[in-house]
Parts: C-alpha cells; structure tokens; sequence
C-alpha cells in the first residue's frame, strides 16, 4: 500500500515563507534569495492557498506576519533546520564515512572535547563529526543528534544517561593575583571574585565548606560562560573556581595557578546522554569517551 503523504511541506515556500518573515519585506527577501519580488510574493500565496489562512498583512513598504504566520514561524525554522542537517549528513565525506551528530556545552567542547578527538579520529578515521554547542534540554530524534554530554542531573525526556564525571572545581589566580600569597582559605576572602551566572552558590559553598563566610556573596564579576570566567581570571579581574580539565594548557603555561588545593564538588555532573532508540549509533564512541576521564568524583 502507498502511503499517501498529502501533507509533506514544499521546502521552497517554506524557505520563501522563513525570508520573507525574517526581513518583513518580500522585496529584501528576493535579493536575499536571487528571486524576484513577484516570485516571492507568489510563493507566498500559494502557501496561504494550500493553508488556506493569510500568513502576512501587506503594507506599503513592508509586511507583517499574521497570528498564523507567528505560529508557523517556529515550526518551519525547525523543518528547514531539519531538512539542512539531513542534507549535510547525507553528504559528508566518502563511501563508508559516517557522520556523528554530536552536542556539548560550548566552553567543554572547545576545553576538553575538541583537543581529544583527533585521537579517536585515529582509530575511526571514518568518522565524521557534525559538533554543536546548543545549551539545555532537546529532543535528540528531532536534531537528528546521536550524543549530547550534558551538565546537570541525570534526567533528559527520550534520552538515556551515562555518568562521565563529577564537576571539581578549584579557586584558580592569573594576572597579578598570581603572585598573591595564598596559604589558607581564609585568604581568598579579601580577593575579588569571579562568579558564573548559572552556578551562583559557587562561591558561598566552597567557603561553607571550609567552615568560613563569605564576605559578602554580591561582590565580584559576574559572567555567564566558563571561557569568559577563565579569560576574566587570565586578565586578573579575581580569583575564580574553575575545573582543572577546562584549563590544562593554562594551568602547564603558568598563566593560571591553582591558588591552594581545595577542591570542592558541587551536585551536579557531567553525562553522556544517547537516544533510547538508536543509541548503537554511537555506542563505541560514548565508550571511548568514558576512557579519557581522569577527573573522578571526590570521595565522601
């Protein structure tokens, strides 16, 4: 039996469609797409014909999306994204390569993740790695992702979770802070301090643990990324506390110290998240990863 598929979208309205709502202006978006701006605005038509709704309220001078038009918006950004993943998969590299969706948060993918692949690149040369760095939960059949290594508590809808690691930290000094004696936790108390928007107790828990207060929690920077906490610390702005695995080539330079060995483990970890369906895929690579952790959970 043919499965009859009166539904399936036509990918060149619906790229007409996303241009001509991103720009309000059917005349910017032919010269986006090397169409005319007849052809644009017929597009769009039969769009709204096979819909049968308006998706544009036309102005002199521009368009504006109707409520319909709001509420496809989303949807076809996610077809069309979709729709290029699916392409660019299918086309990369030679006969037999085989391409690896993989998702990391972007300071760990550059840090830690990107200077080890080339070393599982050597014993899978034909692996082809299509890297992302979106942040938070997704649905992994949807983006046609075949591994995330996600922060946070081993919970992802659809996916399923493998411990990597613990996240230890460490207070960390660059700049002039470098040459700061530091001998006790107290004496960290007096320096500035970095803080990382989403990890806000950082700082109050590592001096908790340490049996002191924190002077007071609102003063410092604060900053919404690892790779801007480490470059603020490289520039002396203060003290921060960063894991040792996200600044290996800083910490073997010199330009980073770790200012006394306290290590605090905060809640939260590192986990290889796979489909529940389809999760062979990339079985040898998730087993891999698990051979190039040296950081562990602190015992206790």
């Amino acid at each position: 039996m043919i499965r009859q598929r009166r539904f399936l979208p036509d990918l060149r309205l619906m790229q007409t469609f996303e241009c001509a709502a991103r720009h309000g202006n059917f005349t910017r978006a032919a010269e986006e797409m090397a169409l005319t701006q007849s052809a644009v605005s017929r597009q769009v038509r039969e769009l709204e014909a096979q819909l049968d709704k308006p998706l544009f309220k036309r102005l002199p001078g521009r368009v504006v999306m109707t409520a319909a038009g709001r509420d496809l918006l989303p949807e076809v950004c996610r077809l069309l994204e979709m729709a290029e993943i699916t392409m660019r998969h299918a086309n990369a590299g030679a006969v037999g390569d085989r391409v690896l969706a993989v998702n990391a948060l972007p300071t760990f993918a550059t840090r830690w993740l990107m200077p080890r692949l080339p070393a599982y690149l050597k014993i899978a040369p034909e692996t082809r790695f299509d890297l992302t760095t979106m942040q938070g939960v997704f649905d992994l059949d949807e983006r046609n992702c075949h591994l995330a290594i996600h922060y946070g508590q081993p919970a992802w809808p659809g996916g399923s979770c493998t411990y990597l690691c613990s996240e230890i930290v460490l207070p960390v000094v660059g700049g002039a802070l470098r040459d700061r004696r530091i001998d006790s936790a107290g004496d960290l108390a007096g320096l500035p301090k970095i803080h990382l928007s989403d990890r806000p107790f950082l700082w109050p828990d590592w001096f908790a643990r340490q049996g002191l207060e924190m002077p007071d929690a609102r003063e410092g920077h604060w900053v919404d990324q690892f790779s801007l906490t480490i470059e603020a610390v490289r520039a002396g702005m203060g003290c921060a506390l960063l894991p040792a695995y996200l600044i290996e080539p800083e910490l073997e330079s010199g330009a980073l110290k770790v200012a006394i060995e306290i290590p605090h483990s905060t809640d939260a970890g590192y986990y290889i998240v796979t489909p529940e369906r389809g999760a062979e895929t990339a079985a040898a690579f998730r087993d891999w990863l698990l051979t190039q952790v040296s950081f562990r959970p602190l015992a206790g």
